[in-house]
């Protein structure tokens, strides 16, 4: 019989590692019916979960392995599948995984006495890479049962750092003698005694740390061990000594004992095969290295050679591949070698969908005894939750609102929820039997109790004022309720936190309240005003002549000549800013409080942003007179009022203008700042913010997902942290000076690549679509061009000087040191809030950018009111309350609540109308989308849905079209 002849390995590889086609759908698919359970006889499989427990499942003996492990992850809740297996012993006595593609009746000769494991099968290099806390739960299980068998080796150190993450996620916070006496009846470790007190040591520093804490740093430690997810396969090299191969996510391992002797990465291996007992691997020629082209091991059998080539040829495929690979021709008369192939998704593949699901996740509680671990999983009825698929996601428990981070280690194990990172209500209870009905309902955002419009509120909505006029005064009333409510956030809620704070400098109170609180009495007063007129205009007061009062320049006109004298100051707002961090760093406490305001409700968007909101509204205030003045004849008694204000407001802003600009580039370096680890000074003055966004480094383990910081002076190159802060830690800067830029996509065959060449070092990347290349190498160019002539900053942006300025996940290989304690420092630090709803993240999961020029055009485009939702597959139309700032839309009950329910960021979204098909029967709807996420928008009026595509767009181009839109009339009649 011919043995195997797998072909290369190679960037190339999705073709030629092809699979026949996947039987029924991923465990991905929540939207999707499960596969049709093939006609047969039917046979019970137990399989035994990661926490020891064993379900039993019914399913056709014809069925795939696919079907069954479809059950399994659908039993859990399981939405990130892909990185498990299920693994059983075959005739042969060796552990095996079950194959997707083959039925079931071919792999288990009993089933009804054979027991399969569900277990980790891909360990990824980076666990937070795993976006549900229920995956990081599952892999920490893993990590104890490896522990426990003896297959993770580690030092004591390790082992003691690990147990306590582990005791600390089941009982809780360190007490000495409950400590003890759980370690005593409970063994995680062979030979556990003697590192007792290390452990109980090491346990009473996670005070606080809540469960999924504990699992996020348990995997933090364990990642860095060199038998982090290794399985050992005996082998002999070519002179006989024992040796071990193992496979991992960088290529394949050599183990001499438990030394780990050789490392071959998978860019190096041009082919891996097996003939009889002979495992191969086959090495892409280098004149720089001493290995010889081929390598051959002896392993006990074929059978043994087999097994290990095929999980080999998963891992390369699932960590290495963009694609699930595609199906390989069937040969038209025999077949060579074995026929395996990878089926499934890549990891790349699993992340991007979790990612831009709209799909919920479900959350689980976990339900300790005090002797040992008994997880408890609920299994939650799945509700229409409006989902930006976006990296923070909400769910609505008895009609109050829960968000979730799920690209981070949540800040708690509980069934709490976060908005903004802060913790919300509790879960409501539910049962385990699910008779009791679920608590994932809302009747914001369930269409099954959404709040629908009928024929009367037409009719009535059809009698108020069709003028267009009117409505440009309408959204002047709109968005100054909104644009009260952030002033409120600053004069009510920010004030109540430091006010009475003792730490909190006096200058820094006074310069607050005296710039704020005038602000607040005014806009009080002056929307008030705005109210009543609108009231009049739309015949609903007791004024009998109406004509008159059809007009809102006048109110303009008189409000914002008494306004002029508040603004003289506003030049300051920056002091502000400064003084603000200059606070945060003198004093920890004062740091922790604007900290954890921010992590609020009710500040749902930077606390810096809402101290420059009122040179926002003074240009707001233009713009509306600038309509108004176009809509209007010049006979009309409107309209001189309207020139008149529009002429003081312009001449405020235009001496505000040079200012704004200043400070909108402090804000983002501000904001910048605290996403960023590594980072010593990056607000020096001189320094400007360009672009930022997501590209992908080409190093040798392929293309690695970046995030890219341009700034007038430099470039740095960074990776979302390993810590549960979400930032992301910077591994190298590029000067500008002296860099040079080409496109080198034929060079390095990667489509959209291009290469920053600096001194004595280059970088490639690749950009996700073209449109994206053209915007980085064009801003880069200028910023290049600038920096030759400029006298930018020179200080050095990094906490330390990289020597090689490259990143350290780039190396090969990561041995564990026996000294070693930096990875237990870390570990031990308790961790801050996370920040995973800022537009960095939001760049990271959508794979865009976002240029200051973006942020500037945003700021100007800011929109409030009621609009009218439907999702794509429901029936009616839910009134809601939404603000649009930030990119992003805020979703309100009404506009007197003080909180957001949700939001949903607009990078990455298209916006237009229903197509005829669509059966959209309804006036002045817009659709927003994004891949298969479908949403439906209905305003009340030519002139608002005019102004909402227009206002979504300037978040949805690119600022190069912004900038063009921009200069165009935006306002067509």
């Amino acid at each position: 019989m011919a043995e195997p002849d797998p072909e290369n390995l190679s960037s190339g590889a999705g073709q030629r590692l092809g699979a026949p086609e996947t039987l029924g759908i991923s465990t991905l698919d929540p939207g999707h019916k499960p596969p049709a359970m093939p006609p047969g006889r039917h046979v019970t499989v137990t399989v035994r979960m990661l926490d020891d427990t064993e379900e039993v499942f019914d399913v056709s003996q014809k069925a795939s392995g696919k079907v069954l492990f479809d059950l399994v992850c659908s039993h859990m809740n399981l939405i990130e599948g892909d990185y498990f297996g299920l693994e059983f012993q075959n005739h042969k006595s060796m552990m095996v995984w079950l194959d997707h593609i083959k039925p079931i009746i071919k792999q288990l000769r009993r089933p009804k006495n054979t027991t399969l494991r569900f277990s980790v099968k891909f360990f990824p290099p980076d666990h937070a890479q795993l976006l549900e806390e229920l995956t990081r739960y599952l892999f920490a299980l893993q990590i104890k049962q490896d522990l426990s068998s003896g297959r993770m080796t580690c030092n004591d150190t390790s082992a003691a750092l690990m147990v306590s993450h582990i005791i600390q996620s089941e009982i809780g916070d360190f007490d000495e003698s409950h400590c003890r006496s759980h370690l005593l009846n409970n063994n995680y470790i062979p030979d556990q005694m003697p590192l007792i007190d290390k452990i109980m040591e090491f346990h009473s520093k996670h005070i606080g740390q809540s469960p999924a804490e504990s699992d996020f740093q348990l995997l933090e430690v364990a990642r860095k061990l060199d038998f982090y997810g290794i399985r050992l396969h005996p082998a002999k090299d070519r002179e006989g000594s024992k040796l071990n191969l193992a496979v991992a996510h960088t290529g394949v391992l050599v183990f001499q004992t438990h030394t780990r002797i050789n490392a071959f990465n998978w860019s190096k291996i041009r082919k891996l095969s097996f003939k009889r007992k002979r495992f191969l691997i086959k090495l892409r020629p280098d004149l720089n290295s001493s290995y010889q082209d081929t390598l051959e091991f002896l392993m006990a059998s074929r059978d043994c050679c087999k097994v290990f080539w095929k999980i080999c040829v998963e891992y390369h495929a699932f960590f290495r591949l963009f694609e699930e690979p595609k199906p390989k021709p069937k040969p038209m008369l025999f077949t060579r070698g074995s026929s395996f192939r990878f089926s499934g998704r890549t990891q790349k593949q699993v992340i991007d969908y979790v990612r831009e699901s709209e799909f919920k996740k479900i959350p689980f509680e976990r339900i300790f005894s005090s002797a040992q671990l008994c997880p408890c999983l609920f299994k939650l009825t799945q509700t229409d939750i409006f989902l930006p698929p976006s990296g923070f996601f909400f769910f609505f428990f008895c009609g109050f609102t829960t968000g979730v981070a799920s690209h981070s280690p949540p800040p708690s194990g509980h069934p709490h929820g976060m908005v903004n990172g802060q913790k919300s209500l509790e879960l409501c209870s539910h049962s385990l039997d699910g008779r009791q009905p679920s608590p994932l309902t809302s009747p914001l955002l369930n269409d099954a109790c959404s709040i629908r419009t009928d024929d009367e509120d037409e009719v009535r909505r059809k009698r108020f004022p069709t003028d267009r006029a009117y409505f440009i005064a309408k959204e002047l009333l709109t968005t100054e309720r909104t644009y009260l409510k952030d002033l409120e956030v600053v004069t009510v809620s920010f004030q109540s936190v430091v006010g009475k704070d003792e730490e909190t400098p006096d200058s820094l109170k006074n310069t607050i309240l005296s710039t704020f609180e005038p602000l607040h009495k005014f806009h009080t007063g002056f929307l008030r005003e705005v109210e009543q007129r609108l009231a009049i205009w739309e015949g609903r007061s007791n004024a009998h002549i109406k004509g008159d009062y059809q007009r809102i320049g006048d109110v303009m006109l008189k409000n914002l000549q008494a306004l002029k004298p508040l603004t003289t100051n506003m030049h300051k707002h920056s002091d502000i800013l400064l003084e603000l961090e200059k606070a945060c760093k003198a004093s920890r406490r004062v740091e922790n409080l604007c900290r954890d305001f921010e992590l609020q409700k009710v500040c749902y968007i930077p606390l810096n942003v809402f101290v420059l909101r009122p040179l926002h509204r003074l240009i707001h205030y233009k713009q509306i007179l600038e309509r108004l003045c176009k809509h209007y004849p010049a006979t009309h008694e409107d309209f001189r009022d309207c020139r008149a204000a529009l002429a003081d407001v312009s001449e405020v802003v235009d001496q505000l203008q040079g200012s704004l600009i200043k400070m909108e580039n402090l804000q983002t370096l501000l904001e910048l700042q605290k996403d960023l680890l590594g980072v010593d000074n990056l607000v020096v003055s001189g320094r400007e913010f360009i672009r930022l966004g997501c590209l992908s480094k080409l190093s040798g383990k392929g293309l690695q997902q970046r995030m890219f910081f341009l700034f007038n002076d430099v470039i740095l190159y960074t990776s979302r942290g390993m810590t549960p802060t979400n930032q992301f830690k910077v591994h190298g800067q590029l000067p500008l000076r002296g860099m040079t830029i080409r496109e080198s996509e034929e060079e390095w065959g990667v489509p959209h690549a291009f290469t920053l060449v600096g001194q004595g070092q280059s970088v490639v990347v690749a950009a996700s679509s073209l449109t994206e290349m053209e915007k980085w190498m064009q801003d880069i160019k200028m910023a290049i061009e600038t920096a030759k002539t400029s006298n930018g900053p020179t200080s050095d942006v990094l906490t330390c000087t990289l020597t090689d300025n490259k990143c350290p996940e780039d190396s090969s290989a990561e041995a564990e040191s026996e000294d070693d304690t930096s990875a237990l420092n870390t570990s031990l630090e308790k961790p801050a809030p996370h920040r995973g709803n800022t537009m960095v993240h939001v760049c990271w999961h959508r794979s865009t950018s976002v240029s200051m020029v973006d942020f500037s055009v945003a700021v100007e485009n800011q929109l409030s009111g009621n609009l009218l939702r439907k999702f794509k597959n429901s029936n009616g139309w839910q009134k809601l309350w939404v603000v649009f700032t930030n990119f992003s839309l805020f979703f309100y009950k009404s506009h007197q609540d003080d909180y957001p329910l949700a939001s949903l960021p607009l990078l990455g979204y298209s916006v237009t109308v229903p197509a005829e098909n669509e059966n959209i029967h309804k006036d002045y709807v817009f659709k927003l989308h994004f891949k298969s996420h479908v949403y439906y928008f209905r305003s009340e009026s030519e002139y608002t849905f005019e102004r909402w595509m227009e206002v979504i767009r300037s978040a949805t181009v690119s600022s190069s079209q912004a900038r063009l839109l921009n200069s165009k009339d935006p306002h067509p009649h």
